[in-house]
């Protein structure tokens, strides 16, 4: 600029007309500045990511040699992106389980080889198809749909229905989706031999323990012509086979229910009514307690699903309350609806649980007081019977409870399970 401005001078002093020296100098800078202008922009238009820009001179050589160390420093970036990916890939890649990348709208983005094998995947075809249009189980489209993803949910593989797989989803990024699968098939074949002991030596104990009763009350009836030595063990015989029984009966229901994922009948229920036989049982129990035990039924409310399962659930959240709650006692029980679907909720000012019991009361035979628990006659096995039944309804429980001042079991249900009946009434 010093050099054109100084030139412009001389030819001015020269000739005399410094304003159209000054002018024509601008003109061929300009000129100079829009070439280069134009040369910047094809190279933008059409140069490839490693292309370096073109050369140049003055302020615009130093624009360019800019740009040039800006895209080699870009190089290096990318260059070391890249190989973290590759990385990632390849560790991924050498995984048994399978990883699966989806986008906001469930869409395939990435995978390994493991998900190929587990869920039958083809590279490329498949990229950018929704994910349940190739995962077609009923329950695996119901439980991405719903976007609970607190429990991993289990079905058998698309590719074999003998593989059993066990799906993990969960949320990254911008609302995208990681779906990790799991091959379960040995655990779930031990889980089933498991409950096919449990169920088949129920079953076979059944037949003698009836037997054995029946003697038992047999002998009681007819106690007079009996040693009078023998009358309280008979009686204790006859206490202790009754509770046996009770508990082969669990047993069996809870073979039942875990035989099958949906419930056989599954025709709407009227709850009020339902809960209100159940609280009208739950006041005999309570007997010479004089609990207070009152009732909050939403009767346009109904559940499509198995009444005798939803009757044994819901008895057996009553009944507990009663017999955790001392005398005078307070026991409340609301059903009602709404937005997120039906609840049932059974509130008593019991003796409480800690907090450290509540992840485990819905396992098998698991006591938080055992002398409590015999005291009381349970079996163990009632929470786990409410869990099966709640999740043959595609229901969920949450527990809540202070020590000395009560506990509350809350039973949530989805709408889809759920309808609302309209009452007619009859004119007077």
């Amino acid at each position: 600029m010093l050099l054109l401005v100084t030139g412009c001078l001389v030819v001015g002093l020269i000739t005399g007309f410094y304003g159209w020296s000054l002018a024509a100098g601008l003109a061929l800078y300009l000129a100079w500045t829009l070439k280069q202008l134009l040369r910047m922009h094809e190279w933008l238009r059409l140069h490839k990511p490693d292309e370096a820009p073109p050369d140049g001179y003055g302020l615009w050589g130093e624009v360019f040699d800019s740009i040039y160390h800006l895209q080699r420093r870009d190089q290096r970036v990318r260059g070391r992106l890249q190989a973290v990916i590759d990385r990632v890939q390849e560790s991924t890649a050498a995984l048994k389980d399978a990883v699966i990348m989806l986008d906001s709208d469930g869409n395939l983005e990435w995978w390994n080889r493991a998900a190929e094998t587990l869920l039958g995947l083809k590279t490329p075809q498949d990229s950018g198809q929704p994910v349940t249009n190739l995962v077609r189980h009923p329950r695996f489209k119901e439980y991405f749909e719903q976007e609970n993803y607190a429990e991993p949910l289990e079905i058998p593989s698309p590719t074999n229905d003998r593989v059993r797989i066990q799906l993990y989803l969960t949320r990254y990024g911008n609302n995208e989706h990681l779906m990790l699968v799991r091959d379960v098939t040995r655990i779930h074949q031990l889980e089933q031999m498991r409950k096919d002991f449990v169920a088949n030596v129920s079953h076979e104990l059944r037949t003698p323990l009836t037997v054995i009763c029946g003697y038992l009350e047999t002998l009681l009836d007819n106690v007079e012509e009996v040693n009078p030595r023998w009358s309280r063990a008979l009686q204790q015989m006859h206490q202790q086979s009754g509770r046996m029984q009770t508990l082969l009966n669990d047993l069996l229901l809870l073979a039942k229910l875990e035989a099958t994922d949906y419930p056989s009948d599954n025709q709407p229920v009227p709850v009020d009514d339902l809960l209100q036989i159940i609280v009208e049982d739950a006041q005999e129990l309570s007997g010479p307690k004089k609990q207070t035990i009152t009732l909050e039924a939403d009767p346009n409310v109904q559940l499509k699903g198995s009444e005798a399962e939803l009757r044994s659930a819901f008895s057996n959240l009553v009944f507990n309350a009663v017999k955790y709650t001392p005398e005078q006692g307070r026991i409340h029980v609301r059903w009602w609806g709404d937005g997120q679907g039906a609840h049932l909720s059974v509130q008593d000012s019991g003796i409480g649980i800690d907090s450290k019991h509540l992840p485990r009361l819905t396992e098998r035979f698991y006591r938080v007081d055992s002398s409590r628990n015999s005291n009381t006659g349970g079996t163990g096995l009632g929470l786990a019977i409410v869990k099966h039944v709640l999740l043959r309804h595609r229901g969920r429980m949450e527990i809540s409870s202070v020590p000395g001042h009560g506990s509350t079991f809350t039973c949530h249900f989805a709408p889809a399970q759920t309808v609302r009946a309209r009452l007619t009434r009859a004119a007077d």
